[in-house]
């Protein structure tokens, strides 16, 4: 073979070697063709690959800040980046037919928010469903305590703080503590005698949401028939007199007496139907008396004290100055018309009927014979309101407040996708609908039309802005359409200066306020309360068998008896009037 042959025949051979080690490695990748060599500059070594743009990273979950803006679209972005662009809460309500903020604040809330994550591109939004209901609390919590159960209660509720206690024991409530660590601005605008009413246990379980005083109304044509026809003038500072411990309950019966005896009004005192809490507790404080001692943490069943209520509520009924069945009259049908009416000289109410009455026709006018609601003019010409009376010389005047809180649902945002992966999310979502929801524009709104009382000093501060005030009377204030047309008419109805002028001037009530204890056994024994009340107005039991029947109730529930210590005895030389 000639040289040449030799090579060529090297030459093929390399060749098929070169195919063979190519096609292995081919197989190898799996059949992918061979990259094509990355171009190299002098700096950068051919072995290296050319790097690939990284992929974009998912948020974190986010945690509080404390800053609204910025808290509210971390959350948005978060749960978008885990496909979901829409989160559901329901708020349930309760109270006066003015407070339908306690649970529009919520939709406002939403409505607010919702603009935020707009405003930074976000792709999320929150819809809020409300449930506002006419009356008191105790029947939503009953309906809150049942829905649980079935995973149907609502993520946020406007109730009595009195529910606290039972229902962050049962597990129902979340713990908002940490929360508002990183809220502590919002928290410390908040007055700080009413934080204890959302505390328990050292935790936070709610936000307050309003507060109120409970005065004792006075008709001043009622006054003014009975000096026509005694020459005995009531009302002529009546009020300081109150507040200095002179004029007490037995007073009280005097002047009722004298109101029905003349004929100057049918009733000497009315007061609310149903239930002890809160109104009528306000008798065992002004009898010196205490509900709980705070060294052993239990209940107290003050028995002077609540003998003393007693007997007040049987000989005002003996004496038909009170009606018999005056826990059972009818709210709309009996009780607020025979008050707006001048039919009793003294109402045992709240604050929040001094709007109540300009909005709801309970008052029948002469002239027409038809129903309609009082003037803020009239609510201001017919009633003089004070502190509730001491009971007996040298014990105190006193009010108390029961302030309404949104409590979260410790299952908040249930409703969800992906919650069991991402409740603590939903939850501070829920928790930001709360703070939100807190505005002080909106405490203030509501404080003016339902005449409660402000929970913030931001929301004092636009309450005497007389600038800002004018503005919300012509409602050219920043609300949803949704809100704004909601609150139209309570709003022409009750945004004035009489109004204001008496927020301000109830609002100094408070320096006399009690609230009722935080305690989860309180509601029952507040029910043994009412009972006993309503067996004493029919005269089924004397005061003294009506102390013997409480505390026969008190020891036969064994949750109760633990709960509550009974001190003292009934007077004996203790004489009414």
């Amino acid at each position: 073979m000639t040289v040449v042959a030799q090579r060529t025949s090297l030459v093929i051979a390399g060749i098929v070697i070169l195919l063979v080690v190519v096609g292995a490695a081919f197989l190898l990748r799996g059949g992918e063709k061979p990259a094509a060599p990355a171009e190299t500059s002098p700096a950068s070594p051919a072995t290296q690959p050319a790097a690939q743009p990284a992929a974009q990273a998912k948020p974190e979950k986010p945690r509080l800040t404390g800053n609204i803006e910025q808290d509210i679209v971390a959350i948005g972005r978060y749960l978008a980046s885990q496909g979901i662009h829409e989160a559901k809460y329901t708020v349930w309500g309760a109270g006066d037919p003015n407070s339908v903020l306690r649970t529009l604040a919520v939709v406002e809330a939403a409505y607010r928010l919702n603009k935020i994550l707009e405003k930074h591109g976000v792709d999320f939004k929150i819809t809020v469903e409300q449930k506002f209901k006419r009356g008191g609390g105790d029947q939503l919590a009953e309906d809150f305590a049942a829905a649980f159960q079935s995973q149907a209660n609502p993520d946020i509720m406007a109730n009595s703080y009195k529910h606290i206690a039972r229902f962050a024991d049962e597990g129902y409530l979340l713990d908002i503590t940490q929360y508002l660590e990183a809220y502590r601005d919002f928290l410390n605008d908040f007055y700080q005698s009413l934080l204890g009413a959302v505390r328990y246990k050292g935790k936070y379980y709610g936000v307050p949401q309003d507060t109120e005083a409970r005065p004792l109304y006075w008709r001043t044509d009622v006054a003014a028939c009975i000096k026509e026809k005694t020459g005995e003038d009531i009302l002529t500072g009546l009020a300081e007199k109150i507040q200095k411990g002179e004029v007490t309950w037995h007073d009280i019966y005097r002047y009722a007496k004298l109101a029905v005896e003349t004929g100057c009004s049918e009733w000497g005192v009315l007061h609310r139907k149903g239930s002890a809490h809160p109104d009528l507790i306000q008798f065992i404080y002004a009898f010196g008396g205490k509900l709980s001692d705070p060294k052993t943490g239990k209940l107290v069943l003050d028995v002077p004290a609540v003998y003393k209520w007693l007997y007040v509520e049987w000989k005002m009924a003996r004496d038909k100055l009170i009606p018999e069945d005056m826990m059972s009259w009818d709210w709309g049908k009996q009780i607020h018309p025979s008050t707006v009416s001048g039919k009793t000289l003294i109402w045992i109410g709240g604050t929040w009927h001094w709007t109540e009455w300009q909005t709801k026709p309970y008052y029948t006018d002469p002239k027409t014979g038809e129903q309609r609601p009082l003037t803020a003019e009239e609510v201001k010409k017919y009633f003089y309101y004070t502190l509730f009376a001491a009971g007996d010389p040298g014990d105190k005047p006193v009010t108390l407040s029961q302030p309404f809180v949104w409590m979260i649902a410790s299952n908040a945002g249930k409703d969800n996708p992906k919650y069991d992966e991402l409740h603590d999310v939903y939850q501070m979502l829920a928790f930001l609908l709360v703070v939100k929801a807190s505005d002080p524009d909106l405490n203030a709104i509501h404080s003016i039309i339902s005449a409660h009382l402000p929970v913030r000093k931001a929301a004092e501060q636009l309450i005497s802005d007389k600038t800002w005030v004018d503005k919300l009377a012509k409602l050219e204030v920043e609300l949803s359409p949704e809100v704004k047309n909601a609150i139209a008419d309570i709003v022409k109805a009750t945004v004035n200066e009489i109004n204001i002028e008496f927020l301000a001037s109830a609002s100094k009530m408070l320096a006399y306020t009690h609230l009722t204890p935080i305690h989860p056994q309180y509601p029952q024994l507040a029910k043994i309360f009412a009972d006993a009340v309503d067996k004493v107005l029919r005269g089924e039991m004397t005061p003294e068998e009506a102390v013997n029947y409480i505390i026969s109730k008190v020891k036969a529930d064994p949750e109760l008896a633990k709960a509550v210590e009974i001190v003292g005895e009934i007077p004996k030389d203790w004489q009414f009037p």
